[in-house]
């Protein structure tokens, strides 16, 4: 699972989802296709395993794979059936905060349709809508 080595603080507030567009990352920059947020939200460390587990299968592990998000803000949870007050509950989990625009994954060295097929089974996995693209920016042509 993704998270990060050591952090700052070990306990970061929650801050909020910003539904401001990402002003970093919205292009396709290392590989030809691009899976696209559309929306913002936090994506979990398994969502984002998970997202890549399915697009590496489909592609039947041809081709380059880039994860341009990484999950480095901790999440707490108190126990459940706990009562309230004694302090902030443990780190559970790690998120990547997620804005609409952001390119989560990048993928190249396989055939057009391939890897919109791989892109469409990973956004599913993610609690974002997304969108592929392709790597001048514009929607990828499906053929219809």
């Amino acid at each position: 699972m993704l998270m990060p080595k050591r952090t700052r603080y070990r306990k970061p507030h929650r801050g909020a989802v910003v539904e401001q567009p990402a002003s970093r990352g919205t292009e396709v920059s290392f590989g030809e296709f691009g899976l696209q947020a559309t929306e913002a939200a936090w994506v979990d460390n398994r969502q984002i395993e998970s997202a890549r587990r399915a697009i590496t299968h489909h592609v039947k592990r041809g081709g380059k794979v880039w994860i341009r998000i990484f999950p480095d803000k901790a999440i707490t949870a108190k126990p459940a059936e706990t009562r309230m007050g004694s302090g902030k509950g443990a780190p559970e989990r790690w998120v990547a905060v997620v804005r609409p625009g952001r390119v989560m994954f990048e993928l190249a060295g396989v055939r057009q349709d391939i890897a919109e097929e791989a892109l469409r089974l990973a956004g599913h996995k993610l609690p974002v809508k997304t969108k592929i693209i392709g790597r001048e920016g514009a929607g990828v042509d499906t053929g219809a």
